[in-house]
């Protein structure tokens, strides 16, 4: 598995490549901006790209989807509890202060316990709700990307609408805490850590 990190957009969300590589089949995941690093880093890797998902719709993780789509055939996935959040991007990101272009409609909704198969990779899909109604995290190997549902020594905010506290705290419990220990967590903000790091230190999940 090829997996390779960015840095995009106004708030440095973190955009995730993930690539087969037998196939190069490649997803990314949360484009925030900066489209064109992105396919420079696809184009130096000679991948092809897929899909593109988002691991919620929050404005930040969504900033890069039109362009990035304009310039491949790749579909859009997200859950359908998020999908609505696409189209008002703009609208998110002026309470910030800060500008966004909407993104186009998904090409295909997600549920929680989907299996994506991206070559030789399988992608599942874990619905984790709170910070936005359609959070997901996906696991792919012992890689967990989870946008912002976790971070290292913190989880995602809940005051945003839709969010909530106690159901986030929930599903990381009984989602995310029940995956090995050596699993390496990827969040959506800030650097990776590993399940067995956040169950011992992370002050939210004592």
């Amino acid at each position: 598995m090829i997996l390779k990190r960015l840095a995009t957009g106004p708030l440095e969300v973190n955009c995730y490549i993930v690539g087969c590589e037998t196939t190069r089949k490649a997803a990314v995941i949360d484009p925030g901006g900066d489209v064109d690093r992105i396919l420079a880093l696809l184009d130096q890797e000679q991948l092809v790209l897929e899909w593109v998902i988002n691991t919620h719709g929050h404005f930040d993780h969504i900033g890069g989807n039109r362009q990035l789509l304009a310039a491949t055939e790749a579909e859009l996935m997200i859950h359908s509890a998020d999908a609505p959040l696409l189209e008002r991007a703009g609208e998110h990101a002026a309470a910030f202060g800060l500008s966004a272009e909407a993104s186009p409609p998904p090409t295909k909704t997600l549920a929680d316990g989907d299996i994506l198969q991206l070559g030789e990779l399988k992608f599942r899909v874990m619905h984790t709700p709170g910070h936005s109604p359609g959070g997901i995290c996906l696991h792919v190997g012992d890689a967990l990307i989870v946008g912002d549902t976790l971070f290292a020594g913190s989880i995602g905010r809940t005051d945003l609408p839709g969010g909530d506290h106690q159901l986030l705290i929930e599903k990381i419990r009984q989602k995310l805490l029940v995956l090995p220990e050596s699993t390496r967590v990827y969040p959506g903000h800030g650097p990776m850590t590993t399940i067995g790091q956040e169950k011992q230190h992370n002050p939210f999940l004592q």
